[in-house]
Order: structure tokens, then sequence, then C-alpha cells
């Protein structure tokens, strides 16, 4: 039993420094982390419900993964076959689509949540 906690907790510590890593290093997470401090400064702003609360972190954390999964998608690639491969290009692309089927959708709940709150507000 001992063994799994600690398993557990030190499985914790490599996700947090995988998620500095990203932060830290990969300029289209950080572009997603200000996003997403901006659409939540103005949740608050706009003092949204708790559904458009529910619907615009699962938004932030939808477009947050795919972007990590996409970055680990393409070191893999480039660990595996640094020079240019069409397949490795194809697969880059495959990851990179993840991302921007996730983005699009976000920006979708970000119009539906927010259109209302800045046109129709008196």
């Amino acid at each position: 039993m001992y063994d799994f906690i600690t398993g557990r907790i030190r499985g914790g510590g490599y996700a947090i420094k995988g998620a500095w890593l990203l932060i830290k290093h990969e300029h289209s997470i950080q572009l997603q982390l200000i996003l997403a401090i901006l659409v939540t400064v103005a949740g608050f702003y706009f003092d949204i419900t708790a559904t458009e609360w529910m619907f615009q972190l699962l938004s932030i954390g939808l477009v947050m993964c795919c972007e990590g999964l996409n970055t680990a998608a393409e070191k893999i690639a480039d660990f595996i076959h640094p020079d240019y491969h069409t397949k490795i290009g194809q697969i880059k692309d495959v990851a990179a689509g993840a991302v921007f089927f996730a983005a699009v959708i976000a920006v979708i709940i970000g119009v539906i949540i927010y259109f209302p709150y800045i046109f129709y507000t008196v």
C-alpha cells in the first residue's frame, strides 16, 4: 500500500514537472495560458453562471491537453526521425489538427457564453 501511495505522489510530481516544462518552453501553451487567464478574468467580470464556468473550464482544459499531447507527439517524432520525412510530417499535422478542433470548439463556446453579456447587457 505504501508503494502505491508513494508511486502516485511521485507520478503527480512528474505531471507537475511536465506542465511546468510545457509552460516554460512551448510558445503555443504560453499563448493558450494567456488566453485562459483572459477568459477567466472575463468570467469573473461578467459574473457568468456555474454552467458557463463548467463549459469554459472544460474548453480551457481540452485545448491545453491537446496542446500538450501535440507537443509530446512532435517531440517523439523529432527524436525518432530528426530529418524531414513525409510520414512524420503527416503525424505532426494530425496532432496539430486535433488542437485546431479543440480550439475551434473553445472559440464557439466562448462566443455562446460571452456574446449575450457583451451585446445585450445594458
